[in-house]
Parts: C-alpha cells; sequence; structure tokens
C-alpha cells in the first residue's frame, strides 16, 4: 500500500531529510566545540593577564615602599662626615674656644656643601626689600638709613628646596612712616 496523501511525510524520503538533519547537527555541534575551546583558551588567556598584572602591582608597590625607606640613604651618607665631624670636636677635651670655633665652621661648610648638593638654598635677605613669599616680619623697627618694607636684621634665616619654600626667614622691617 502506498500512501498518496501530501500532507503524510514519506518514511522513504524521511532517511534523507534525516541525514541532512543529522549533518547540520554535526556541523552546529563540531562549531559548538570549537567556539568552548576557543572561550576556555580566552579565559585562561585572561587569568594569566589578571595574574601577570596583580604580579606587577605587587612589584611596584613594593619597589615604591623600598624606595620611600631608602630615599634619604643618598642624603644621609653624605652628612656622616659631618656628622664625624661635630662628634670628633667634642671629643676633643683639651681644645681651647678658637679651635672649636675654627672646627664648627669647618663642619658648617660641610653641611652647607651637602645642603646645597642635594638642593636646599639658604634664604639670608637682609638689607634686601622685604618679599611675603619667602619672609616672615615679626617685628618693624623706624629706619633713617634704610627704605621702607627694607629687611634690617635676620633673627632666623629661611630656607628653599628646590625652589619650594621650606622655611621663611624670620625678619624685621622698616616700617613706612
Amino acid at each position: 500500500m502506498h500512501n498518496n496523501d501530501p500532507h503524510v511525510p514519506d518514511p522513504a524520503q524521511e532517511g534523507g531529510a534525516d541525514n541532512g538533519v543529522n549533518a547540520d547537527l554535526d556541523a552546529l555541534t563540531a562549531r559548538l566545540a570549537a567556539l568552548e575551546s576557543e572561550l576556555s583558551q580566552a579565559r585562561e588567556t585572561v587569568l594569566r593577564e589578571r595574574a601577570e598584572i596583580e604580579n606587577q602591582r605587587r612589584r611596584l608597590q613594593r619597589d615604591l615602599d623600598q624606595a620611600r625607606r631608602f630615599a634619604n640613604e643618598k642624603l644621609l651618607g653624605e652628612l656622616l662626615p659631618v656628622y664625624d665631624g661635630l662628634a670628633l670636636g667634642l671629643a676633643n677635651e683639651n681644645a681651647d674656644a678658637k679651635t672649636l670655633r675654627e672646627g664648627l665652621d669647618l663642619t658648617l661648610k660641610q653641611l652647607e656643601k651637602v645642603t646645597q648638593a642635594n638642593g636646599l638654598s639658604l634664604v639670608d635677605p637682609l638689607h634686601q626689600p622685604f618679599n611675603p613669599e619667602h619672609h616672615q616680619a615679626i617685628s618693624s623697627v623706624e629706619s633713617n638709613e634704610h627704605a621702607p618694607n627694607t629687611v634690617v636684621a635676620v633673627v632666623q634665616k629661611g630656607f628653599v628646596l628646590n625652589d619650594r619654600l621650606l622655611r621663611p626667614a624670620l625678619v624685621a622691617v622698616v616700617r613706612d612712616n
């Protein structure tokens, strides 16, 4: 008996359609497996890169910590001879005032050399116009010898570190008449 109904599928023709569907399914399955493999590799790459970034971050943090801990190493090494000079002067119990003064003078020059080499400069504004950016007036005096707002006495010298005020000079200034 043969089925003549156009709506009922013929079992003989179904085998051909199943082969096409199976081939499509196999192709899709293979494609899915390939994409899953690519996804897995991409995840591994991302995880490795994240780990590398984290390791770099830790190394950078360790390097920054080391730099902070030893930032003053060079400066302190340069100050050791100044320290030695002061210690040697204090250890000499037989030195007279003149010898001590000469030793202190040499030690101060050594200290000034080290500080200048490291960007520290002295602010000594005696007989210069008052500059509120580098000077702090602690008193005002009358004077016929100097123009108003001129520094006539320096109570404490100031310091500038690489163009940044570290400590203002404490000064006495001629007041306006």
